[in-house]
């Protein structure tokens, strides 16, 4: 996936967890429990996903030294507040199950030949290379700007059930 539709995921994860309405992370409410679980996403992201700063900062709608924020007072607010602890422990606890139950690939000649296999296509005349990442597999995906979306969407539907990252290069 890529870094931001990696970092939605997991904002899904938590409204759903949570009982909030998809999306709500976003929204400007300073409610604790939007709150706290706005903070437990950012913190999720930055620390399990490696994602940047400014792509959480961008899907969240705030600006990316909160994220410095989050990260900073993660320790503390475990610590000290009850509400923050158990909704990190409710949220973190379904973010591992269901991390656990994605596969990752061994090679990158074994992944290429699977995305091949299930309508990734590759281009002779590349303007664009995919670097598609599965534990510590990788490879090189060819395509050109015209068909770029097309497989960025190809890619996620074929590893859906794969851990995985897609960067540009």
């Amino acid at each position: 996936m890529t870094e931001e539709l990696n970092f939605k995921a997991i904002c899904n994860l938590t409204t759903k967890v949570m009982g909030l309405p998809t999306g709500s992370l976003s929204s400007k409410s300073r409610k604790r429990k939007l709150q706290s679980s706005r903070s437990i996403a950012a913190y999720i992201g930055l620390t399990e996903e490696n994602i940047n700063r400014y792509v959480i900062a961008d899907v969240l709608d705030r600006d990316r030294s909160l994220t410095y924020h989050y990260e900073k007072a993660h320790k503390k607010n475990f610590k000290h507040c009850i509400v923050y602890r158990n909704t990190f422990t409710k949220i973190y606890k379904k973010y591992l199950e269901i991390d656990s139950k994605k596969e990752i690939f061994i090679s990158g000649k074994h992944m290429k030949n699977y995305l091949l296999q299930n309508k990734v296509n590759e281009s002779r005349k590349s303007d664009v290379k995919l670097e598609v990442k599965s534990g510590n597999a990788k490879c090189i995906i060819h395509t050109t700007y015209f068909d770029f979306s097309n497989q960025l969407k190809n890619i996620s539907l074929a590893l859906v059930k794969y851990h995985y990252t897609v960067k540009i290069i």
